[in-house]
Formats: structure tokens, C-alpha cells, sequence
């Protein structure tokens, strides 16, 4: 159950246009859509964040960089003191855009790589990997802080440690990896989705980058775990902290929300059907939809017994709550179910 919290992060979809195509998109991004936020309404957007003391956002797409007022609205969230991570897939990225990003602090750009050329680009599009590439180097060269976002699916499983090869070309220090659901693009792809055992595959691969003398740091996103000693060794030579908690828990609507390219406020931009938004930034101030005690109530009100019969008799069940919440809705079409992609419902 739900005890009153703050949000320290967020993630939102600036917008659904995108210069991409890519087959696995799990929102399916095309074109803008109507109803997008205009800068104003942006720029409020970004004083309710500063007004809950929000410490990160995460702006996403679509492509951020498709929005000529993107970078606008990054100092903005930087003159009040909150930390950005921009998402994107790097075809726009030149040296107008690192020579404005390399006058603020606390900004990373993380790129979006699904493998090597080969595989990259018929992902997304042919060019796709040569201009990420490039936008690598320009960042490098403007000392910008990078990172990359690999989703895994079977078209990569089998070639992450090419693509780390790359990536150690490219000083790329940041490195997380996610597990690609059927949602949006993928749904139409699921041959692509990775059979449960590679949850086995995935900690493993990360468990050797993380030992490895190699400046990477790599991080293991929440649809991967979960209690497993040698993710949280991991985390821990990551972050570089002896202390990481194990974990407890999905954060959305508890420390973490979404926000769609229409101003509705949802928990997980990835779970975003009408009846998980919890209000609209129009309508409502950011704080009145956050402190609303019925907001968000499909994860604060959630408990142990409402998961399936594997996850619900665990011992970590009560702090876990069966991971991530959008694993179960995908693969399962509903929350109430085990997490097929945990390790302990994979020994």
C-alpha cells in the first residue's frame, strides 16, 4: 500500500513524432500527434516538476529532437536545477545542438542502439547506425555525458558482446539494457520476444561487463531481475555504491510518474491506456494529481495477494509486488499474475 511520497523522476513523451520506424517501438511512433503540449504549456510543465522538487526527467519520443523547442525546454528544467536525460535515436544530433547541450551541466544524452550495423538498421531504418555513429563522436568531442539503451530481443541476444565492442569504441560509460515486450511495434513482431530462461542469458552477460576492465557501467532495467545476488553485485560496481538497497518494488506513481505528449499524467509511459491516466496537467497542477489519494491507484493499492499463485507465495512477494508491473500486462493482459521473467520463477 501507498504511503505519502514524493516523485523524484519522470519520464516524459515530449512527443509521438518520430523520423523512425522501428519494429520494435512499443508505442508505435509516427507522426506528431494533435494535442501535443506547446512550449508554454511545456515551460508550466516544468515549474510543476521544480514546484514537487523533482530531481531527474527523462524526455523522450518519439524523437526529442524532432521538437524545435527542445532545447529550450532543457536549460529550463536545468535553470531549476533538475537533471535530463534526453532518449533519442541520434539521427538529428550535430554540432549546433552538442555545442548548446555542452553549455549546461547534468545533461546525458543516452542513444538508442539495438546491435551493430547489420542488425541496427534493419531495425530502424538503413543510415540509422552510421549517423548514431557520428552523433557518438560529436558528443565525445563537446565532452557531453553519453550512454546508450539496447532492448532485447532475439534479433540481438545472441550479439551484445560485438556490440560492446562498439560501444567501448565509442567511450560509451553508460549501458542499460531492457527486455523488448509485446507492445506497440513488437506486438506485431512476438516471435521476437526473448523465451522466459534468457532472463538467465541477460544477468550473465551483464554480470561479466560489469566485472570486466572496460568503463562501462552497466545497468539492468527494472523488467530485469529480480532478487538475485548477482544483480545487485552489479548495481553496485555500477553506481559505485556498496549500499544499494535490493529491490522493492516498481516505482510508478510511488516515486515516479509519466507524462504522455497531451499532458495526460500516467504512472509508466509504457502503461497508458485511458484508465491508468490519473489526470491531465491542463486540468489538474502536477502536485493535485500526485497527492490525489485515488491517483495511480492500480500500483498504490496493489498487494501481494492480488498476484498469481507463484509470485504471491514468495517470500520477497510483499516488497517485490511481482516486479515490473507492464511485464505482467503484456505477456499476461492483466496485473493479477505471475512474472514470467523473474529469476526465481526460472530456476
Amino acid at each position: 500500500m501507498w504511503t505519502k511520497t514524493k516523485p523524484v523522476t519522470c519520464v516524459w513523451e515530449i512527443t509521438m513524432g518520430c523520423n523512425m520506424r522501428c519494429k520494435h517501438c512499443g508505442s508505435s511512433c509516427e507522426f506528431a500527434l494533435p494535442g501535443e503540449l506547446d512550449t508554454q504549456e511545456a515551460l508550466k510543465f516544468v515549474d510543476m516538476c521544480a514546484d514537487m522538487n523533482l530531481e531527474w526527467a527523462n524526455i523522450s519520443g518519439g524523437e526529442p529532437f524532432t521538437r524545435p523547442d527542445l532545447m529550450e525546454i532543457v536549460k529550463y528544467f536545468r535553470e531549476k536545477n533538475i537533471c535530463v536525460n534526453i532518449i533519442s535515436n541520434g539521427w538529428l544530433i550535430d554540432e549546433n545542438y552538442a555545442r548548446e547541450l555542452s553549455k549546461l551541466d547534468k545533461v546525458r544524452v543516452m542513444i538508442s542502439i539495438d546491435g551493430p550495423k547489420r542488425v541496427h538498421d534493419f531495425v530502424r531504418k538503413p543510415g540509422s547506425f552510421d549517423r548514431l555513429s557520428d552523433s557518438l563522436d560529436i558528443l565525445n568531442k563537446y565532452n557531453i555525458l553519453t550512454g546508450c539503451i539496447t532492448t532485447l530481443t532475439k534479433q540481438n541476444i545472441d550479439i551484445l558482446d560485438e556490440l560492446k565492442l562498439f560501444l567501448m569504441s565509442k567511450n560509451v560509460t553508460c549501458w542499460q539494457v531492457q527486455i523488448g515486450l509485446p507492445m506497440g511495434n513488437l506486438d506485431k513482431n512476438r516471435d521476437w520476444i526473448l523465451d522466459y530462461n534468457q532472463i538467465h542469458d541477460i544477468i550473465k552477460f551483464c554480470e561479466k561487463v560489469s566485472k570486466e576492465d572496460n568503463n562501462i557501467d552497466i545497468f539492468p532495467s527494472d523488467c530485469i531481475g529480480y532478487y538475485d545476488k548477482r544483480l545487485e553485485e552489479i548495481l553496485k560496481r555500477s553506481f559505485g555504491d556498496d549500499n544499494i538497497a535490493p529491490w522493492a518494488g516498481c516505482h510508478a506513481g510511488v516515486y515516479s510518474f509519466g507524462l504522455l505528449h497531451n499532458g495526460d499524467i500516467v504512472g509508466c509511459t509504457s502503461i497508458r491506456d485511458n484508465k491508468y491516466v490519473a489526470g491531465n496537467i491542463r486540468e489538474r497542477t502536477l502536485r493535485e494529481i500526485w497527492e490525489d489519494d485515488s491517483s495511480f491507484s492500480w500500483r498504490r493499492s496493489f498487494n501481494k495477494s492480488d498476484l498469481g499463485s507463484k509470485c504471491s507465495k514468495c517470500e520477497h512477494a510483499e516488497n517485490c509486488l511481482g516486479g515490473c508491473f507492464n511485464t505482467r500486462l503484456t505477456l499476461n493482459n492483466t496485473f493479477n499474475s505471475d512474472n514470467n521473467y523473474c529469476i526465481l520463477n526460472n530456476l
